[in-house]
């Protein structure tokens, strides 16, 4: 495949082999032949009827924890009357589903230093994009990309993103099942970016206990294994998840504790947790501020960051990541020692 970069370059891809296939497409792994360097290239049907959404966020979007557009170009297909949207961005070997797994197979846990890391830059990821309005509305482990060298982590699959309009209504059937927020299941178009939120805490209880949290088979199955843990809602909460939801008759359930719900889990980890996967959508804890909860207080030693491994750098934080943030919140994200390093020549 041949196509022009957005600086007027010729690229060609040559196509290595499928790196992942869903409803939308299949993504192939590429090389640019020019260059050599290795990409990931989405290919869809274009519908003429719509213009490509996933596109036109993905070309809003600059940051290190989310994935990059490198170029987009259309194709046809061995009908001549379809055309192919081909999306081309960075390659980024494994996802945390393929971790997760691994992990699980082996019949061992994720350290929790990694869990910790994972969830601060997913953390960051979400805090950049509701920083510019945009919702992405399907947070799960595939489409989560590390980078098994450095632990760099950038959020991808934009396609069922949207920019969320107050006005607007939206659809409730989004987000795959696992992930899905209460107030979707409860059929509320007048949702916000707290669903990604919720969605982010069903991952990063997923890293702890090496499956999803709330594994139901059907939307009415998925409510079933939340209440179970949360406990039944309270008509009061059932009318903050969706105003308009008629009254509904449940059985009344406890909630079970969370330290029993994620055995050996790090307890500040737990309390994390805790703040974000609770039914109120407005009571749950912003990306920013869980970024400055005391979990997170390891990464912001200067001897984690002088370890021999490379990692990603933690404090980089963009004008829109702090969007509605309280300005001492960045003295509390940014460490001294790395405020008063000397900047690099």
């Amino acid at each position: 495949m041949k196509s022009e970069n957005p600086s007027g370059e010729k690229a060609t891809y040559n196509a290595q082999g499928i790196a992942g296939n869903g409803t939308f497409g299949v993504v192939f792994q590429a090389t640019i032949a020019e260059t050599g360097e290795s990409v990931a290239i989405k290919k869809v049907f274009q519908d003429k009827r719509y213009k490509n959404r996933e596109l036109q966020i993905l070309q809003q979007l600059s940051h290190p924890h989310v994935t990059t557009l490198k170029n987009a170009f259309y194709t046809q297909g061995t009908n001549n009357d379809e055309v192919y949207l081909n999306i081309v961005m960075d390659y980024i070997p494994q996802n945390l589903y393929q971790i997760v797994r691994y992990y699980r197979k082996s019949k061992k846990i994720l350290p929790n230093i990694l869990i910790k890391l994972y969830s601060y830059q997913l953390l960051r990821s979400i805090a950049y994009i509701h920083g510019i309005g945009i919702c992405h509305r399907d947070i799960k482990p595939p489409n989560i990309l590390i980078d098994p060298n450095t632990h760099m982590l950038k959020l991808c699959d934009f396609g069922s993103a949207k920019k969320l309009v107050p006005t607007e209504g939206n659809v409730s059937y989004i987000c795959s099942r696992h992930y899905r927020a209460p107030e979707l299941i409860f059929g509320a178009t007048h949702y916000d970016c707290a669903i990604d939120v919720w969605s982010v805490g069903c991952v990063i209880a997923e890293m702890v206990i090496g499956e999803p949290i709330f594994c139901g088979e059907s939307a009415l199955d998925q409510l079933a294994e939340i209440i179970k843990v949360l406990g039944t809602p309270t008509q009061a909460q059932i009318l903050q998840m969706n105003p308009n939801s008629d009254e509904v008759k449940l059985p009344k359930i406890k909630p079970r504790p969370w330290n029993k719900v994620l055995k050996a889990a790090d307890p500040l980890l737990i309390d994390l947790i805790s703040k974000i996967l609770i039914y109120n959508p407005k009571e749950r804890v912003k990306p920013n501020e869980a970024l400055a909860h005391t979990y997170f207080d390891d990464l912001r030693q200067q001897s984690f960051q002088n370890q021999e491994c490379q990692i990603p750098d933690l404090f980089n934080f963009t004008q829109d990541e702090m969007k509605g943030s309280k300005p001492q919140l960045l003295d509390t994200l940014i460490p001294a020692w790395k405020k008063n390093a000397a900047p690099s020549n």
